[in-house]
């Protein structure tokens, strides 16, 4: 998404437009921006909505895929990286995300929370109109924490949870920080407004030219797919590309789970993973419409979007289920309302409800050919299809997003701040910067994963003895049973 990043607090007293005030006598000053309450409470509800996706909502999902003797270590793996994750954005995840630096990687200004009060301010959409940083940095920390939990599902069942451990904060830090300072991290509206309103209100050719050095640094003042022209509302590149390939990776690395391909692994839990679907879709309203960070017709709009693209990807998964293997599934419907809450989330805030329920049609489709024919193809062993899923369709969102935000499809098109008004639309640029993002994010999550596991293979190794697979993770990693019968 061109989501909201808090601009720094410091840019109206930066020297370079220092120069440009003193240099525009008629410049007006902004108005000093306002936290909005009822923003506020949007983005508190919305920042529990995207807890309860990951736990237990995620975590049922993946628990009851696997075997009931991996239970527990699932469910482990999973609340291990929300509480792993959160320490890690506390200390210097958002400073290393969401602050200036370079076009790659943040800086440390705000390491350990540095200088956020509870009075501190974050960007919304609307110049002017700010809420709390502290609510802010929270709301993304529900991202970084889920981002890395999906991952485990690609090799659940026979990875050392040591490993496990030593692979979430590596890389959370060296993958998921990077990749979410490139996406959607930028100066914010108001230090756009201020700047091309002191560029319009100068007098002569002396202050023109500070003014437009002034702008042109608040816009240069960015991530690198920001300044591609890439969008992506509420994580399509950042949690699910990102994620999907990671998990790819991971699979083929960690290796196949003893007897795949040989013996039966089936779920064992049906009914708790479609509660856990379940409470992903509810939570995912708090992931999509809560990446507006306002409660305004954009936060409605990525609600409806977010209703009718999962339906539709869940209806056409069920029925090509259906046409292909003579039975529709409770678990190819609940798998395929995932897949359309992937494809939709990039496209969320900038598709009109028609265009998405076509791409969760599409994606429904697709991510099933790929979870089913592609894998079995290529004979890798993705065992909760993390690669099918968030992969493949987080790639489907984000290129079907280039396409669907043109206004001429029933899109928002792409605000542009300097101009005061939303930009003309250009099929190509667009399509180039959306394509541009999506390879970026799969080199870069793709390599680093594979080294951070090459390092710890080394270290610690990846995955568990067979003796101990057999006996089920649970009882050798945690000794503890999920179920006493």
């Amino acid at each position: 998404m061109s989501f909201k990043i808090p601009y720094r607090a410091g840019l109206f007293t930066s020297a370079l437009f220092a120069a440009t005030v003193a240099a525009t006598t008629a410049f007006a000053q902004a108005a000093e921006p306002t936290v909005n309450k009822g923003d506020n409470a949007w983005m508190l509800t919305s920042t529990v909505l995207v807890l309860l996706m990951t736990i237990p909502g995620l975590a049922l999902f993946y628990g009851g895929l696997v075997r009931s003797k991996n239970m527990l270590s699932v469910l482990m793996h999973v609340f291990y990286a929300v509480c792993i994750v959160t320490i890690i954005w506390m200390l210097y995840g958002y400073s290393v995300s969401f602050t200036g630096g370079s076009a790659y990687f943040g800086g440390f200004s705000k390491a350990f929370l540095s200088g956020v009060t509870a009075d501190s301010k974050a960007a919304t959409f609307t110049v002017g109109v700010n809420i709390s940083e502290l609510v802010y940095i929270c709301f993304q920390l529900t991202f970084a924490a889920i981002t890395p939990a999906l991952i485990v599902g690609a090799f659940a069942e026979r990875m050392k949870f040591s490993a496990v451990a030593l692979f979430i904060p590596l890389w959370v830090t060296f993958v998921y920080f990077p990749i979410a300072h490139m996406v959607w991290y930028w100066a914010g509206p108001d230090a756009i407004d201020a700047a091309a309103k002191a560029l319009a209100a100068a007098k002569d050719d002396t202050a023109r030219k500070a003014a437009q050095e002034a702008l042109d640094a608040v816009m240069a003042d960015a991530g690198q797919v920001f300044l591609w022209g890439a969008i992506d509302f509420a994580g399509g590149t950042v949690v699910h590309i990102n994620s999907g390939i990671a998990g790819l990776v991971a699979a083929i690395m960690v290796g196949k789970r003893t007897g795949f391909g040989r013996e039966l692994m089936p779920p064992h839990s049906v009914t708790l993973s479609m509660v856990g679907a379940a409470l992903l879709w509810v939570g995912w309203f708090g992931f999509n419409a809560g990446s507006n960070l306002e409660a305004t017709g954009v936060a409605a709009l990525a609600m409806a979007n977010s209703f009718i693209a999962t339906a539709g990807a869940a209806m056409s998964w069920m029925v090509a289920e259906w046409v292909l293997k003579g039975k529709p599934s409770i678990l190819g419907a609940i798998t395929g309302c995932v897949a359309g809450l992937v494809a939709v989330t990039p496209a969320s805030g900038f598709a009109g409800p028609m265009g998405a329920l076509v791409l969760g049609l599409i994606a429904g489709v697709v991510c099933l050919f790929f979870c089913s024919a592609v894998k079995s193809l290529f004979g890798y062993d993705d065992a909760l299809d993390v690669f099918g899923v968030h992969c493949v369709g987080g790639i489907l969102g984000a290129l079907g997003t280039g396409i669907l935000v043109n206004p001429a499809l029933g899109g928002t098109g792409i605000f542009d701040y300097v101009a005061g008004k939303v930009a003309d639309y250009d099929l190509a640029t667009q399509m180039i910067a959306q394509s541009k993002a999506v390879l970026l994010t799969l080199v870069w999550s793709g390599v680093s994963t594979a080294v951070i596991l090459g390092i710890i293979g080394v270290i610690l190794g990846l995955r568990v003895t067979v003796d101990k697979e057999r006996e089920g993770l649970d009882l050798t990693e945690h000794g503890e049973r999920a179920y006493h019968m």
